[in-house]
């Protein structure tokens, strides 16, 4: 073959997710797209050889949902694994022990599971005293305040209605300490301003920027080579344009746009503005992303049937649905992308009618409109995502017993009756549905690993019984997932998602075949090479 390449990836097992070609030995790259697969010894010559010694080559991964403006900050007091208030304590103490002079406690991860109630600001008195401290859950949905910290946050009963959530009060109108809907409000721009305003740090540019370059990195040594920043303020795209001016974006990335409720027309025209602007194969903005409901653990979710132990509180939605029917349907007008937030099963129906509601004023387009999460799915819905080209953007590790199964409180929430209904991402594939898999970095692993096996087996990661194990996928279909699903939720799967010549060369090659070692092992395999547009961005020593 007279072919020349810039890079030949020689001797490997290339699991292409291109059923036209599944499967080949080895790949040619030029210019910084995939020119040739085939037999090995078919290879033609490149300027640059890698020599993948038979290991598994996958494209690159397309987290479809993944915070990396949010990321694990160092600053903060780390909660994940801590099981009840004095392992949190534990963490405080040995934090401030380590930053004598801090005039904030913040700390994340929190599990709701490690107190038998919604947490007080009493109970986290108890740990930090009058220093002011703030403790944002798991899901970064909900903020957990102390006195101190309620004072310098401006929450007394006169003011429970935030420019970053909703104070919840007790019988008496006093603010108890905790604060929904942190991330419908506080992730916006104008909650991120105020605040920023307040002198909370974590809201400041710094550790903003901190954030995002550590979880940068973090995507490139997993082999994710696209992301998908789901929640943005128009603000925040200066932060991607740094990153990739300092050379610090070495995936691609897609930003959406956060659309809040108010949102107006000045604001949907700079949205388009800034889907013009930032338009190529590195950085792209466009899609918008709203919120239906909440999440099921706090019971903010929207629920068809009330909440067990709960006597008839169903959880809200953001939206009557009429009013969202005619939003979507606006929005779809205009031509934009719709990424809603929807966990519960009334909140997904909503999105779903709504989407039906949007086809029959403004007639089908191939709008790729995504519901994310897709937790609680009742099954007179399944079938509608494929009859209305609906993406199920789902993220497999949140099904993990380990921390939605029994004894959790999202499968206490909703009750043993409606655990049928937890992720059913099985029934969804039969369906005809597109999957697109992410991480939803950082409520839960970044790693592509960790989403795969549990999708895989619906266990833990230390393992023991599946959960809803009729629910689990093949290894292909998951892959499929992570890769061509994500690309074609975000309209990208004619560059990217899966290796086929013409397409972009980004792909990993991993340190062990997924399909040949048992899968209680995908936990522990690694991306060893993995490489953008061809380049070698990421290598194990």
């Amino acid at each position: 073959m007279t072919m020349t390449a810039d890079l030949i990836v020689r001797n490997a097992r290339i699991h292409t997710v291109d059923d036209a070609c599944p499967e080949a030995e080895a790949l040619a790259v030029r210019e910084g797209r995939i020119v040739w697969l085939g037999a090995d010894a078919d290879a033609p010559a490149a300027a640059e050889t890698i020599d993948a010694g038979g290991r598994l080559v996958l494209p690159g991964f397309v987290d479809a949902h993944n915070h990396v403006r949010l990321g694990s900050d160092d600053a903060c007091v780390q909660l994940a694994g801590a099981a009840d208030l004095a392992e949190i304590g534990r963490r405080i103490d040995a934090w401030r022990a380590a930053h004598p002079g801090a005039a904030w406690v913040e700390c994340e991860g929190f599990d709701y599971s490690a107190l038998p109630g919604l947490p007080t600001a009493a109970e986290l008195d108890t740990l930090v005293g009058d220093l002011p401290a703030i403790v944002f859950g798991y899901d970064v949905h909900t903020l957990w305040a102390n006195t101190a910290g309620l004072r310098r946050l401006g929450i007394d009963r006169d003011h429970t209605e935030l420019p970053f959530g909703v104070a919840q009060v007790d019988g008496s109108g006093t603010p108890t300490g905790f604060v929904t809907e942190f991330a419908v409000r506080g992730l916006s721009r104008d909650g991120n301003r105020a605040l920023a305003a307040l002198g909370v740090p974590w809201a400041g540019p710094d550790r903003r920027y901190a954030r995002l370059l550590g979880s940068l990195d973090m995507a490139t040594g997993y082999g994710i080579t696209t992301i998908v920043e789901p929640q943005n303020s128009l603000d925040d795209l200066e932060l991607f344009e740094r990153a990739r001016a300092e050379g610090r974006l070495r995936s691609r990335l897609i930003a959406a746009l956060f659309h809040p409720k108010g949102t107006g027309a000045a604001d949907l025209a700079a949205f388009a503005r800034a889907a013009s602007r930032y338009d190529d194969e590195w950085l792209s903005a466009g899609p918008l992303k709203l919120y239906i409901d909440d999440v099921v653990e706090p019971r903010t979710a929207a629920l068809l049937e009330p909440y067990c132990g709960h006597g008839e509180h169903r959880g809200d939605t953001f939206y009557a649905p009429e009013e969202f029917a005619e939003l979507l349907a606006s929005l779809d007008a205009a031509g934009f992308q719709a990424f809603v937030h929807a966990t519960g099963d009334r909140g997904i129906r909503t999105v779903l009618d709504a989407v039906e509601h949007a086809r029959r004023v403004n007639g089908p387009r191939d709008a790729r409109h995504q519901v994310v999460h897709v937790e609680c799915l009742d099954p007179a819905d399944v079938p509608r995502f494929a009859q209305l080209g609906v993406v199920a953007c789902m993220q497999p590790r949140h099904c993990s017993p380990d921390i939605a199964g029994p004894g959790r409180d999202w499968a206490e929430a909703v009750g043993r009756a409606r655990w049928p209904k937890a992720w059913p991402m099985r029934s969804l594939h039969e369906a005809g549905a597109v999957l697109a898999f992410s991480s939803d970095w950082n409520v839960a692993e970044m790693d592509p690993m960790v989403g795969i096996y549990t999708a895989v087996t619906r266990r833990g990661l230390a393992g023991g019984p599946a959960w809803m194990p009729e629910e689990r996928l093949s290894l292909a279909a998951a892959i499929r997932a992570y890769t061509l699903g994500s690309a074609y939720a975000n309209f990208r799967d004619h560059d990217r998602g899966s290796l086929t010549p013409g397409k972009l060369a980004d792909f990993t090659i991993l340190s062990d075949d997924l399909f040949a070692i048992p899968v209680e092992a995908i936990p522990h395999v690694r991306a060893d090479v993995v490489a953008v547009g061809g380049r070698i961005v990421h290598q194990t020593a």
